[in-house]
């Protein structure tokens, strides 16, 4: 990805929610406000995490979003507005490579 014009630095987003119909919702709009080029739904995750002071494990579905690196705040403001957790999880990681013609398409489906 380094020196190529055809390309942009991107990255993958995970997001946890907590049912299909807030996943559904929340991709949906995270790709209709071109903030991602793609949003996989992964149902069937169980979380186990430490909340308040207690062990907790929850029945979540994963987004694995597929976006620009600069895209990360915009995308990062929307999920905060859009989530019914007090603190949604967002953790983006680099693509480093890949498919050439599949990091020209999230340059393309992205806004810039």
């Amino acid at each position: 990805m380094e020196g190529s014009n055809t390309t942009v630095p991107s990255i993958v987003v995970y997001v946890t929610v907590p049912n299909k119909d807030a996943g559904k919702k929340l991709a949906e709009s995270i790709v209709k406000e071109k903030l991602a080029a793609c949003v996989n739904r992964v149902p069937g995750i169980e979380s186990v995490y430490q909340w308040e002071g207690k062990i907790q494990t929850d029945s979540e579905e994963l987004l694995i979003i597929k976006t620009r690196q600069s895209l990360l705040e915009a995308l990062t403001e929307h999920v905060k507005a859009n989530h019914e957790y007090d603190v949604p999880e967002v953790i983006s990681l680099p693509i480093t490579g890949g498919n050439l013609k599949y990091l020209e398409w999230i340059k393309e489906s992205t806004r810039d």
